[in-house]
């Protein structure tokens, strides 16, 4: 019988790095659906053409390890959790990593000031008006 680790998701913000040209995003988006599928981790990435809002969903451990390589990532900078805790069910179950660019250049910045619930719900939103 397996033993099913218990869900847990992240949601954080970051910004690319100054110095990163907009083609390493395609790098990460690709690399991480790679990796997330060998962790048993699933996902939302969200680009806006200089931050990334994104929502990690899985076992607890392999989680929170996911969220401490993106804040060393040097590709990235000023990485903000927004919202960590146990998840009852994924929601996106069907990709390693669903990735999407958003219309709205303002939707990031002000889920950026969010944190918590606040923080979740303005994600919810934004991914209802995504077409994945």
């Amino acid at each position: 019988m397996k033993i099913v680790a218990a869900l847990y998701e992240v949601l954080y913000v970051s910004t690319l790095a100054p110095e990163q040209p907009l083609s390493v995003v395609a790098e990460i988006a690709g690399r991480a659906r790679q990796l997330n599928g060998e962790l048993d981790i699933t996902g939302l990435l969200i680009f806006d053409g200089q931050r990334f809002c994104q929502q990690l969903e899985g076992p607890k451990k392999a989680v929170l390890k996911l969220i401490e390589r993106i804040r060393n990532d040097p590709r990235h900078i000023n990485v903000e959790v927004l919202h960590h805790g146990p998840l009852a069910g994924r929601r996106f179950q069907n990709f390693s990593l669903a990735f999407s660019t958003v219309e709205d250049v303002d939707a990031l910045s002000r889920l950026e000031r969010l944190d918590g619930d606040a923080a979740l719900a303005a994600f919810n939103t934004v991914c209802s008006e995504l077409e994945l």
